[in-house]
This record gives structure tokens, sequence and C-alpha cells, in this order.
């Protein structure tokens, strides 16, 4: 396990420089087995050192690409699969690890289809305030066709802060959970006009 400050969706694309050596012996695990370990979100606390309060809904990343620096550290490229939420905490020797569930999304239907027009408007929307703000963004940014992984596109790409992305992750019904997507985009582009007066 990945104790974070960040939250990973499914689809998302984390890089990360690994220098403490307790996270250097996971990458290690990891590269010698299936490249695979868990992110979640800190509660309280630091993502260096321990001693951190940890969230139970997180996201197996599977690493991607891995770099090493003379001194040890690893750069390394994760991307987001599944979601899992954890059953139970056991020790932090030699890193963090806990026993989990995955996350199974049930079968969506047209709802779910007519929820990913709102989210597209909602992102779009977003993207039109950061421009506006200064902000360069490619014009072929889109989000995926399949709306459940429009919705974590969504999230994965705009100015949405942790506890929201947190809570659209722990939701389990797919078309309530992009109605939060919308919800947090709405947030956010409502930030960004703030910013503009």
């Amino acid at each position: 396990m990945f104790p974070l400050g960040a939250v990973l969706v499914p689809g998302q694309v984390l890089p990360l420089l690994v220098f403490e050596p307790r996270y250097r012996a996971l990458v290690e695990t990891c590269v010698a087995g299936d490249r695979r370990f868990g992110v979640v979100l800190i509660e309280r606390g630091s993502e260096v050192g321990g001693g951190d309060v940890r969230f139970e809904v997180g996201t197996v990343a599977r690493i991607e690409t891995l770099g090493s620096a003379p001194d040890g550290r690893y750069l390394l490229t994760a991307v987001g699969t599944d979601r899992f939420r954890v059953i139970e905490w056991l020790t932090d020797a030699p890193f963090p690890r806990a026993r989990v569930e995955l996350i199974i999304d049930p079968e969506v239907g047209a709802d779910a289809l007519e929820r990913r027009a709102a989210v597209a408007q909602g992102f779009a929307r977003v993207l039109d305030a950061a421009r506006a703000l200064g902000a360069e963004i490619p014009s072929d940014i889109a989000l995926a066709d399949d709306p459940v992984q429009a919705g974590w596109d969504a999230v994965a790409l705009a100015p949405i802060g942790p506890l929201d992305v947190l809570a659209v992750l722990s939701e389990d019904d797919p078309v309530t959970r992009l109605d939060l997507v919308v919800e947090a985009l709405a947030g956010a582009v409502e930030i960004l006009e703030s910013r503009l007066t």
C-alpha cells in the first residue's frame, strides 16, 4: 500500500518519485511480482515518515514504467486500475500492507449515458473557465466514450479537491457516482470563475 496526499482513480496516470527506503522496498516487491500496489488517501499525517491515518477506499495501481537513479531512488509511472476497500490494515513492516477486496461495478444502462452527457458538459465548462484564466489546455483533450470511465477521466483531469474525488471513488453505484462527478465539476467551475472577477 502506498498512502498519498492525493486520490488515484481508475485510468489515471500516477508519476511517483520514490525515495523512502520502505517504499523502495515496496517497488522492488511489486516489480518482482505482478507490478501492482494499492493507493489510498491519507486522512491525517504526512506521506513521509509513517504514522499516518488512511482512508479505507483506494485504487490499485499497476507499474507501467520504472527507472532508477544512482542514489537508489525510483521514478515510476503507474496507472490506476480497480477500486478496492480495505478489510484489515496489517503491519507497516517492511512497508504499509493491507488485506483488501476489489469493488466490482454493476452493469450500467441508458441512464448512465445520459449522465455522461452531463459530465461532458460540466467538464467543458471547467476547461473554458481554466482557459479564461490563461491555462494552456490541449485542444484534443477528451473524455472516454464509456460513461463510467468518462467520470473517472473528468475527476482526474479537473481541479477537484481530494476529498471530493474520494467521495466519487467511494460511491459504489455508477449512476450516483456520475451525479457526484457533475456536482464536483460544478464546484470546480464556481471556484475558477470566482478568480475571473
